[in-house]
């Protein structure tokens, strides 16, 4: 069941990471589907800090993964696979000990590793409304 969240501010995020947290219940894999500048950084930032990390969350872009450290000691991992060219560079990365670790895995870009994506993911779409709004379909 998609659950649609809009909001008109920043500081709605809370709200948004609860959502999607609450929706991963027994999955570990949340990709996330947005144009360039639509705000996957900044909501996986409110994700980490939902469970308590007080890591610096910023892009992997050229790292593909950066880990941080939820409160309770459970890992976490943010991958951005925008600058990948071809899916053997996430088969070097060794994706596989990550996705199918237990451990929650935040994915930007899932487009370019479609086809290495677990069935069971959360999917999370952010359609850009204006310069601070957002929708966000959670499934």
């Amino acid at each position: 069941m998609t659950e649609t969240i809009h909001i008109t501010s920043e500081e709605e995020l809370p709200r948004v990471a609860a959502a999607i947290l609450k929706a991963a219940e027994g999955r570990t894999v949340v990709v996330f589907r947005g144009g360039m500048g639509a705000g996957k950084t900044t909501l996986i930032r409110a994700i980490a800090a939902a469970l308590g990390s007080s890591d610096t969350v910023t892009s992997p872009t050229f790292a593909l993964v950066n880990p941080y450290k939820g409160a309770d000691g459970r890992s976490i991992y943010h991958f951005d696979f925008y600058r990948i060219d071809d899916v053997r560079e996430a088969y070097d990365l060794g994706y596989e000990e990550y996705f199918y670790s237990g451990d929650l895995c935040l994915v930007e870009w899932p487009e370019k590793i479609e086809a290495l994506l677990p069935d069971n993911v959360v999917t999370v779409r952010i359609a850009v409304d204006s310069e601070t709004a957002r929708t966000f379909e959670i499934d």
